[in-house]
């Protein structure tokens, strides 16, 4: 099944992600690329196509919030031009939508023309929102020249990055940003662990110019995401209004507190520290990077554990820049290490749809929602390694109703 049809999914066990229960004996009806009905198996009209999928497992799709298809060179610095970033980001993109991932939203370095391509048939990926170049002062976690370096050209600072300092060039930069149809901003409120001129205790950017930025945002219905390890970092990010904080990992309770009360949203990115102390020496990583990684490593548990405490609604994110995209799911089995399989799915499903601002639409396999759902040979409850890539149990993905993988070939006999 190539094109988008009209049909009805029978035959299997529906994962709802909000109850926590797994419901037997529904068909999912599928009309216009959304889910038109969920009723009886007996209640679906005759004369409607049926994809029978064996009793096996209907996951809502997956998000991830923090992703990075641009990305895959570790300090490139002009070597690598845009052109073929794009190019390999088309790869990317596939490799996502076909582990079961049918929303992404990229931390940096996507653009308008990334998802253009996917709208247009260029590419095949997840549905995508964009934050175009991320916004870092002089210094910052996006400053990755060297120190004998004093242009601040794009090819310098790494091509994703944009460097931005005081009120009038923030704004400028958000301004800029949201022309070239980003739909949220990014900043760097905090050091990071691959950039060399910043640590990261540092909070980054003064209150006036994250204000400034926040302000420009929300004036053209776009939200802050910020990059912060740091609780003071967090805190004064919340306090000025950003509304998505990326890693965080050095959260406390009191911070975690004012986040819940300003309506901010966690995206941990538990996994990249996991893979890039395995492959960061072999992409070109100093000592202090892997000590920086060892920091975040250690401290990423507490934080999801201090979040869910306070009831901060937690996401998922991977920010898979270097080390294999193939580990996009299993950074779920950390989550799950925390909080179980029910509510770690949850993460990077109905939680993700509250960060993209989503809800009722992606993450949940409900009446009027896209029909976005991973057919699974296991039930995720069971264990989230079955998103992972070790013991993967996904044999379909389904994007707005359209078959993007097929591997027991059920929608070719329907």
């Amino acid at each position: 099944m190539t094109q988008q049809q009209d049909y009805a999914i029978t035959g299997g066990k529906i994962v709802d992600v909000v109850a926590g229960d797994i419901v037997a004996g529904k068909a999912v009806v599928i009309a216009g690329g959304k889910i038109s009905a969920i009723v009886e198996e007996t209640a679906v009209p005759a004369d409607t196509r049926r994809v029978d999928v064996g009793g096996r497992y209907l996951s809502p799709g997956l998000i991830d919030c923090h992703s990075h298809v641009f990305i895959g060179q570790f300090h490139d610095n002009g070597q690598i031009l845009a052109s073929e970033m794009t190019a390999r980001s088309g790869i990317h993109l596939r490799g996502m939508l076909q582990r079961g991932f049918t929303t992404v939203r990229d931390a940096g370095g996507a653009d308008q023309g990334h998802k253009a391509a996917l709208e247009k048939g260029l590419f095949e990926g997840p549905r995508m929102f964009v934050a175009g170049r991320i916004l870092s002062q002089t210094g910052g976690h996006g400053d990755h020249r060297g120190r004998a370096d004093t242009c601040a050209c794009s090819s310098q600072i790494g091509g994703i990055s944009m460097i931005a300092d005081g009120v009038d060039q923030v704004r400028w930069a958000v301004r800029e940003n949201v022309r070239q149809g980003a739909d949220q901003i990014k900043i760097m409120a905090g050091g990071g662990v691959s950039s060399p001129g910043d640590k990261l205790i540092h909070p980054q950017y003064s209150l006036e110019e994250i204000s400034t930025i926040v302000e420009e945002a929300t004036r053209v219905d776009r939200y802050v995401m910020a990059h912060v390890y740091a609780d003071l970092g967090i805190r004064r990010a919340v306090e000025c209004g950003v509304r998505t904080i990326e890693h965080g990992n050095f959260l406390t309770p009191d911070t975690a507190k004012i986040m819940v009360e300003r309506d901010a949203h966690l995206v941990p990115t538990l996994i990249t520290y996991e893979a890039d102390a395995k492959y960061g020496l072999s992409f070109g990583w100093a000592p202090e990077n892997a000590e920086k990684n060892a920091e975040v490593l250690a401290s990423g548990l507490k934080s999801l554990e201090v979040a869910l405490e306070a009831g901060v609604n937690v996401g998922y994110g991977t920010d898979l820049c270097w080390s294999p995209k193939t580990y996009q799911g299993d950074g779920l089995m950390i989550h799950e290490t925390v909080c179980g399989s029910v509510e770690a799915l949850r993460h990077a499903t109905v939680n993700n749809a509250k960060v993209v601002r989503m809800e009722g639409l992606v993450g949940q396999i409900i009446e009027g929602a896209y029909a976005d759902i991973v057919i699974v040979d296991a039930n995720p409850y069971d264990g989230l390694a079955c998103f992972g890539q070790t013991d993967n149990k996904v044999v379909g993905v389904i994007q707005s109703g359209r078959a993007v993988r097929d591997d027991l070939s059920l929608f070719a006999a329907a």
